[in-house]
């Protein structure tokens, strides 16, 4: 049986962990552009993992300039099943702490500029985001998580903001309201366009400040999130690595299929260029 392949999305230092071998770059090629950055190869036990620095290295990107679909795309034609995506998030709730790590299971939508689909152009499909984390995956995570003693949250709602602007008071206690759990910046687009890509998806949000809905804790300064965020990396590693020991098996999850009957488009006035630029996510299809 080959070795899976997993793709760990986050900040260029991630892949400095402990244990990783025969690490090398790979450049690739998408019909959507570059990705934010090369590609880095390396191998963990039986599997086989690929970086990709969100930002691009040196943190070059702002989230709503980040090429998601090449980002994406890439990981697939590599051969990715699943991804972990590792993000900072600020908390919308008194229990989740800074320093603490949430898992969460659902999306609230508040971007607008992003192109967050695959498809087009003559192509048309409609994919289930219900659920738009892979819930195996992310039971996977969440154990690993709590092995390494981490103060993780299993379950909650994802706020995706544009920025790059922090927010406004009156926005924090809107999404409290909402019942939101965290906010970021960056993962409702992966998440997205995984599930079209028929990639798991699951995120690993690492959080690093209260908002700025938490008077007493003070408004949100990027050298407290940084210094937090910095703290957290090698926790973040180590629950990866003990997470990817437990993906060797392969998936049974619908994630795999999440594409079947979504194409409603008639086969035969799909564009031929269309049809050979998205082989690697539609090529079964059709």
């Amino acid at each position: 049986m080959a070795a899976p392949i997993i793709g760990v999305i986050g900040g260029s230092g991630l892949y400095r962990m402990e244990g990783i071998g025969r690490v090398r770059e790979v450049a690739v090629k998408t019909p959507f552009g570059k990705p934010s950055d090369k590609l880095i190869r390396g191998r963990l036990g039986d599997a086989e993992l690929i970086f990709l620095p969100r930002h691009g290295k040196g943190h070059r990107w702002l989230p709503t300039e980040i090429n998601f679909r090449a980002n994406i795309f890439a990981l697939k034609k590599l051969g990715v099943e699943r991804i972990i995506s590792v993000s900072a998030v600020g908390s919308l709730r008194e229990e989740i702490a800074p320093g603490h790590l949430v898992v969460p299971d659902q999306f609230i939508d508040r971007t607008t500029q992003r192109p967050s689909t695959f498809f087009g152009s003559g192509l048309v499909a409609h994919v289930s985001l219900a659920d738009p984390f892979c819930k195996d995956l992310s039971g996977v995570m969440i154990e690993a998580a709590r092995a390494e003693n981490a103060a993780v949250h299993a379950g909650g709602t994802y706020l995706c903001m544009e920025g790059p602007q922090f927010s406004t008071r009156a926005e924090s206690h809107l999404y409290r309201s909402w019942n939101a759990d965290v906010i970021g910046m960056t993962n409702l687009q992966e998440a997205k366009l995984a599930r079209e890509a028929e990639i798991c998806f699951g995120t690993l949000a690492l959080a690093t400040d209260y908002d700025c809905w938490n008077g007493s804790a003070g408004d949100v300064e990027i050298e407290q999130v940084l210094a937090v965020l910095k703290g957290n990396v090698e926790l973040a590693q180590r629950t990866i690595r003990r997470a990817v020991a437990q993906l060797t098996v392969p998936r049974s999850c619908t994630c795999a299929s999440a594409l079947k009957d979504a194409i409603i488009t008639e086969r035969a006035l799909i564009p031929k260029k269309l049809r050979q630029e998205l082989r690697p996510i539609i090529g079964k299809y059709l």
